[in-house]
């Protein structure tokens, strides 16, 4: 049997990818397995062309749309996504049968002079671009100046460097991936070091699928989804399904500033979500826990959203 996992070609996207075909090769060692390397919207894109985008669906479809139609156009097997860049509506003939083992899902602040987010001086700026880290880093620091960025994790570490910011926030999940070691508190790169502070969930919850791998296949590709299932963590596939669907619902993606985490401890899952509004620095923001059957990931997230709505 061959299959053909389809990916971005940034430096964690290949990261991702080789998790995933090493996990395969351990399941079914004499499995032919080939690489297929897409380049998307958003990898072509400039950062004026991306802000460009008219809806928040649009903008998150830059990095997944192309490698889905290779998918469906069956030139790949499985496509290797980082699960937030997903958008929350999966084509009818698409179906994200499975996910690595979740990685560490916190943001972090990477930061010049050794500073911290409470050190960091009045009017310090710093540079992020989720809608979503934004809201959250105004709520725990008015103060602070916030400009957007853009790029993959090497483009936003130059950027960092190249520019007067006191610094950017990146996921953890990212970072690591990439072989960085976040709770060492440093990070260096190229002739840099920088601190590296890790932000509270409390503060930072983190966007739905962040620190997850997410693998789709076309619907009728049995093999495929045969040989996906051998590699799958269950756990985060049920809390990948809870936050997909409760950002379905919200019909939010990345312009939206929601944060969604799921966690399972024991046979209960717990659902946080924290929603800010364009009129409130203070988020809506609501928990609720229910046994993590299989059809409750998504009922769990119905009933979170008519919570957090009042």
């Amino acid at each position: 049997m061959r299959i053909v996992l389809g990916t971005r070609g940034s430096d964690l996207a290949r990261a991702q990818t080789a998790l995933v075909e090493h996990a395969l090769r351990l399941a079914f060692p004499t499995l032919e397995i080939a690489v297929e390397i897409i380049q998307t919207s958003g990898d072509e894109k400039s950062a004026v062309a991306f802000e460009a985008g008219t809806t928040a669906q649009g903008r998150k479809g830059m990095f997944t749309s192309e490698i889905e139609r290779a998918l469906r156009d069956r030139r790949i097997d499985v496509a290797v996504h980082s699960a937030k860049d997903l958008p929350s509506e999966t084509p009818p003939e698409l179906e994200v049968v499975a996910a690595l083992v979740r990685a560490p899902v916190e943001d972090v602040l990477i930061a010049k002079a050794g500073r911290s987010l409470t050190s960091l001086p009045a009017r310090a700026t710093i540079a992020t671009g989720s809608v979503r880290r934004q809201h959250q880093l105004r709520r725990v620091r008015p103060d602070l100046m916030v400009v957007d960025l853009r790029g993959n994790v090497p483009t936003r570490l130059r950027k960092l460097a190249a520019n007067s910011w006191d610094g950017i926030i990146l996921a953890r999940a990212g970072l690591e991936r990439l072989g960085y070691d976040c709770a060492a508190g440093e990070l260096r790169f190229e002739e840099q070091i920088f601190r590296v502070e890790i932000l509270p969930t409390t503060e930072f919850l983190p966007a739905g699928g962040q620190g997850i791998v997410a693998l789709e296949v076309r619907v009728d590709d049995e093999p495929a989804r045969r040989a996906l299932a051998a590699i799958n963590h269950e756990e985060t596939l049920l809390c990948l399904r809870a936050e997909r669907e409760f950002l379905r619902l919200l019909q939010g993606d990345c312009g939206t500033p929601v944060g969604v985490n799921a966690k399972i401890n024991g046979k209960r899952m717990t659902l946080h979500a924290q929603l800010f509004t364009d009129t409130q620095s203070e988020p809506r923001s609501a928990t609720l826990a229910s046994e993590a059957g299989a059809g409750e990931p998504e009922i769990l997230a119905a009933r979170l959203l008519e919570l957090i709505n009042g």
